[in-house]
């Protein structure tokens, strides 16, 4: 039953989300997405919909301001969290030695990772979706593809740190 229901209403909702999505500066594969959790997340509490289409022209339209909400809160980091502003060049010369350091293992990393770091590191201080623009993949896939690359980022260094 449920795959007949996505069977059904996919055209809808890839037309419903390519409607809306220029109004919130989002991708349409975005908006999709998080309509299609909304509704297996349905399914599981309440079961279907008595109106499908009806319910998903809702669903795009209540996703699409929450992501026009949402993008309006996005601020970008004043800085990098953990400089404590010390002056000392001892202290410069070690933070500029492990930035090295981090962009190299960075480099090494397999697939679209060091791309992706790359951007998410930028001193432009890029907002995920201009790095899924850059990158050329929906911005919803960019969080779970950052916790792949920062776990193979992970065991890359881990030897690296036990080392020194």
């Amino acid at each position: 039953m449920t795959h007949d229901l996505v069977t059904a209403l996919r055209p809808l909702l890839t037309a419903e989300a390519s409607a809306e999505a220029h109004s919130t500066g989002t991708e349409p594969g975005d908006l999709e997405q998080a309509v299609w959790l909304r509704l297996l997340e349905r399914l599981d509490a309440e079961g279907p919909p008595l109106d499908p289409e009806e319910w998903l022209r809702r669903a795009v339209r209540s996703e699409a301001r929450r992501t026009r909400r949402t993008s309006r809160l996005e601020r970008p980091y004043a800085g990098d969290p953990v400089d404590d502003g010390g002056h000392d060049p001892e202290q410069l010369a070690l933070a500029a030695a492990r930035g090295r350091a981090l962009r190299e293992a960075v480099r090494r990393l397999p697939g679209r990772c060091p791309r992706l770091l790359e951007a998410l590191l930028s001193p432009k201080d890029l907002t995920y979706r201009e790095i899924a623009g850059e990158l050329g993949i929906s911005q919803g896939s960019l969080g779970p593809e950052r916790s792949r690359c920062l776990g193979c980022l992970r065991r890359l260094l881990t030897p690296e740190v036990a080392a020194h």
